[in-house]
Parts: structure tokens; C-alpha cells; sequence
């Protein structure tokens, strides 16, 4: 068995679909390891080549065709050091969720990952055929087994690799963020470990795509269980670890509300910069959702492609005004005031007629929030700036938004954040530098849509309506499991019923970050159309 196997883990992000610009990477990553860190093996994410997740782009040959393209080029460019790689290949059986190794030009192996996911954001029995063998290659007299992801969060594929003669075991993956998922990983990575009396170098994808955020944190487990080394969070990283592994190294561990906070930041940095925009901008209403949302927007791109606006109304107060304004000022962000009461009022007078006899109600309110969606998707249109929306995740789960008003925009950087997260967010963020006036934090948080108006005239108090939608919607569970933890029926029933009737809202809001095990993406996918909640009243929903 040789003493000095070094392996280099490179943490890269990815743009799915982009083939030579990952090919590039690869070899860039490659090279940088071979020259810089002296490794004998490099190993990537999943997927590398195609980025993750590929989705129906999977279904187009020329996708595949590229990626193979691309596997060989990168094939031909690097030599001196063996190249660990994820790609989609096509053989006899189908399509294949495939790891290669590449050695001085040639193709030294190939994996087929045995375990594909199909819950919550993954939908990878759609597209790929399961693989059922093993593979272990030499490298340096030690035995290296191969596997992708969701192989190691089960017994079997790691067991496989060990009876053919593994001494390690690699583990390619594109593992999205939500909070407490390192924590799961470690510990799902510890029972493997445990069984097998193997160690593993676990190799993590980073990123904003879409939704999803990759947050990298790659680590190495040895077969005592003992982390030894582990990658920053959020952010590229090449590192070099020696085979065997005899003592820890470095672990970059990282609290929870900041590991939401960089997610975050990555998320808004990678959509604005993937998708080619000039720049975000937003509006900034002096209240504390669009106060955190303008930090976010500075910290992931920078003050000067940022742009704040301010339209107020005759029921804008002028805390909110000044609050607006000292936040864009700390920050160095160009601000605007642009007042919708012109707008407000001519709507009125069309409408004077057809309401005729009808009391104000919401319509009035609602009038008021698309007037302000106008005039940002007009400056979006103009500047080429991609327009941010503030709202949160309690309020999209109870309907507590405006359709084609403060939901108008190109991605939603709260949107699965709630309310009682955000003022957390917030409170991190200022401990980083104060830049968020800290009336905003305290003050009663209001729409200011109507006179006097409070949020907790519409909803109950935000501690509740959280925690309840987290049993909810995030842990499945019935309403009598919610009320037997404490809750009150009447108001549980009512953030049920409200959280089922905006499907319809939720369906037409712009993507965003996702940091929780659901969100109201890919992995929540009810019916617009359903009398499910008449379930209720039978008082059996489980």
C-alpha cells in the first residue's frame, strides 16, 4: 500500500449547460492541482461537464453528445495527474449518471451512480438508468472505489465497492443547501463509515442555480469517523489532503444564520451573473423584508449594480421614508423616490364608476401594490437590472401578497425565509455592520396599504404563524398534531386553509433561494384546483 497518495478536492461551481466553460474549469482546477499542490488525483463534483441539475436538457442528444465532446478534450489537455469527473453518458441500457476517470489521455474507469433520487428537488429516475456494478481503480497501490451522491446515504453501493477491494472511497456530488443538511451529510457519511471501516472524500458542488444553492463544505471522513479536513462554505476551494489519514486538518465549520445568510447572497450573486443581467434593483419600502433584501443584493454584487427605489403613497409614513433612505445611503446604493400617488388616484377615478356603492376593501390596497410593480418592472425593462421581490416565505404561504404587485419581479430572494428568519437575517447582517436601521428591526412591521395598518391585523402573531407553517408545510403534519404541540385549532386550521387557497398566487411568484427542506419549488408540488381542504371539517387531514 503506498504512504503518500495526495488527493486534491476541487470544489467548483458549475453553470449547467455551459459544457466548454465546465470543461474549462476542469482542466483549470486540473492543472492548478497537478502544478500547485503536487496531487497524484483531483476529484470533481457531479455531473461536472453538464452542471446540476441538467433537467430536460437531458433529454436533447446534443446535450450528451457535447458532454462526451467535452470528456475527451479534457482527456487530451491534462495529463501527469488522474481526473475524477461526473458526466451524463448514454451506453446500450440508456442514460447514465456516470463518474470517469481519466489518466495521460485515456479513460482509466467508469462508475454508474446505483441509487437515483426521486424526491423533493430531484427527479433523477426521469432521465437516468440505475448502474449496478462497482468500480475500484489503482492509483499509487491504493484502491479507490467510486460513487455519486445519493449512493452513500445508502448501505449497499458502498458495501459493493468494498468487497471488490476499495481501501477508499470517492464521492461525487451535487448536494443542494437547506439548513442542518451539513449536519445530515456528516452524519449520514458516519454510518457508511461505521460499516465499512473505510474513509470517504466527500467532494460537494457550490453555487447558485435556480433555486437550488450548492454550498460545497466537501469533507473528508477517515475510518476512525473523525472529520479531518473540511471546505469552506459557499465558495470555490481546491484543497489537498494525504492519503492515509493520520491527524485532522482544517474544518471550516459555520453557524446556522450565517450559512443562510451566504446562501442567500450566493443565490441573488449567481442567478444576476448566470443569467447575464446588468444588475439588480428593488424597492425599498422602509420596511424590514426589502431592508434585508437590499443588503443581500449589495453583499452578493456589489453597491454601484445596485438600485433602490421609494414609492410612497398617502399611507407611507415618514419613519419609513427616512429608514429607506439612511439604509441606501449606509450602503452607497443610487436611490430613487418615485410616488405612486399619481397613478393611485387616476385608477381610482377609472374605477369610480364600476365601484360605485362598493366599500373599500383590499382592491384599493391591492391597487396601490401594482401601481409600485409598474414602475419596477419598467426601470427592470429600461436598465436591464433584474427586479428583486421582498417578500417572505410567511407571507407566500398564506396569500399575504399582491399577484402582479410587490410579487412582480425576476427572482425572490426571501421566498423561503419566514418572517421570524428574516428579523434573525437581519440582526446577523448588522452584527457583520450595522446597515440596517435598527427602527426597522423594531418597529410593528406594516404594509402600509391603509391607515394605521398592522400586519397583525390580517395574521397571527409571526412566532405562531411560523412555527405552525413549518409543521405544515415543511414537516407534513396534520392538524391535530399541530394543536396537540400547543397550537390553537381555530387558528391552525386557519393557516391551513389560507396556506391550500393561494396555491394559485405561489404557482405565479418568481423563483428564489431555497433553504429549507421545502420549498415552494420543485419539491412541493400540490394541485391549484382541490377541495382537499374540506378534509378539515371531518377533522381527519392525515
Amino acid at each position: 500500500m503506498a504512504s503518500a497518495l495526495k488527493i486534491a478536492l476541487a470544489q467548483i461551481n458549475m453553470i449547467v449547460g455551459d459544457v466548454d466553460a465546465n470543461a474549462e474549469k476542469v482542466v483549470a482546477f486540473a492543472t492548478r492541482a497537478r502544478d500547485e499542490l503536487k496531487a497524484d488525483l483531483v476529484v470533481f463534483p457531479e455531473l461536472t461537464l453538464a452542471g446540476y441539475p441538467p433537467e430536460d436538457l437531458l433529454l436533447r442528444d446534443s446535450m450528451i453528445e457535447w458532454c462526451e465532446r467535452a470528456l475527451f478534450k479534457v482527456a487530451q489537455q491534462v495529463s501527469g495527474i488522474d481526473v475524477v469527473l461526473g458526466l451524463p453518458w448514454k451506453d446500450a441500457k440508456g442514460l447514465r449518471n456516470a463518474a470517469f476517470v481519466l489518466r495521460d489521455g485515456h479513460i482509466l474507469a467508469r462508475y454508474f451512480k446505483q441509487r437515483l433520487p426521486n424526491y423533493l428537488v430531484f427527479d433523477e429516475k426521469r432521465y437516468f438508468k440505475r448502474g449496478r456494478k462497482s468500480c475500484v481503480f489503482d492509483c499509487k497501490g491504493v484502491q479507490i472505489g467510486l460513487t455519486i451522491c445519493e449512493d452513500i446515504w445508502h448501505e449497499q453501493p458502498m458495501a459493493r465497492a468494498k468487497a471488490a477491494g476499495a481501501e477508499l472511497v470517492l464521492n461525487l456530488n451535487a448536494s443542494p443547501y437547506h439548513r442542518q443538511k451539513q449536519a445530515e451529510r456528516v452524519e449520514a457519511i458516519g454510518y457508511r463509515v461505521e460499516e465499512n471501516a473505510l474513509p470517504i472524500v466527500y467532494v460537494n458542488a457550490v453555487g447558485g442555480q435556480d433555486e437550488l444553492v450548492f454550498d460545497g463544505q466537501s469533507f473528508v471522513m477517515n475510518a476512525r469517523k473523525t472529520r479531518v479536513f473540511q471546505a469552506p462554505a459557499f465558495a470555490e476551494d481546491l484543497s489537498l489532503v494525504k492519503w492515509p489519514l493520520k491527524k485532522p486538518g482544517v474544518i471550516h465549520d459555520i453557524k446556522e444564520v450565517a450559512s443562510v445568510y451566504q446562501a442567500l447572497v450566493l443565490g441573488v450573486r449567481d442567478y444576476v451573473a448566470k443569467n447575464r443581467f446588468r444588475g439588480a434593483l428593488l424597492g425599498l419600502s422602509g420596511g424590514i423584508d426589502s431592508a434585508l433584501t437590499l443588503a443581500i443584493a449589495v453583499d452578493a454584487l456589489g453597491s454601484d449594480n445596485v438600485n433602490a427605489v421609494m414609492m410612497p403613497s398617502r399611507y407611507t409614513s415618514r419613519m419609513s421614508l427616512d429608514d429607506a433612505a439612511k439604509e441606501a445611503c449606509t450602503l452607497g446604493v443610487a436611490y430613487q423616490i418615485i410616488s405612486i400617488e399619481p397613478a393611485f388616484t387616476t385608477f381610482l377615478d377609472m374605477l369610480a364608476p364600476a365601484f360605485a356603492g362598493m366599500p373599500a376593501d383590499t382592491t384599493e390596497e391591492n391597487i396601490q401594490a401594482r401601481s409600485r410593480g409598474v414602475i419596477l418592472m419598467a426601470l427592470s425593462n429600461k436598465t436591464g437590472r433584474l427586479l428583486l421581490t421582498t417578500g417572505n416565505k410567511s407571507e407566500m404561504a398564506v396569500g399575504y401578497a399582491t399577484l402582479y404587485g410587490d410579487m412582480a419581479g425576476g427572482f425572490a430572494p426571501l421566498i423561503d425565509c419566514v418572517k421570524t428568519l428574516v428579523y434573525a437575517l437581519a440582526r446577523y447582517r448588522n452584527s457583520l455592520s450595522p446597515v440596517i436601521p435598527e427602527r426597522v428591526i423594531t418597529r410593528p412591521p406594516s404594509a402600509e396599504l391603509a391607515k394605521d395598518q398592522k400586519d397583525s391585523d390580517s395574521l397571527p402573531d409571526y412566532a405562531i404563524l411560523d412555527a405552525i407553517l413549518e409543521r405544515f408545510i415543511e414537516l407534513d403534519q396534520s392538524l391535530e398534531q399541530i394543536t396537540d404541540a400547543g397550537y390553537p385549532r381555530e387558528v391552525v386550521e386557519r393557516v391551513a386553509r389560507m396556506v391550500l387557497r393561494n396555491e394559485y398566487k405561489r404557482r405565479q411568484a418568481p423563483p428564489g433561494v431555497r433553504i429549507t427542506r421545502r420549498g415552494f419549488g420543485k419539491d412541493r408540488r400540490y394541485p391549484i384546483t382541490s377541495g382537499y381542504d374540506k378534509i378539515f371539517a371531518w377533522g381527519k387531514d392525515d
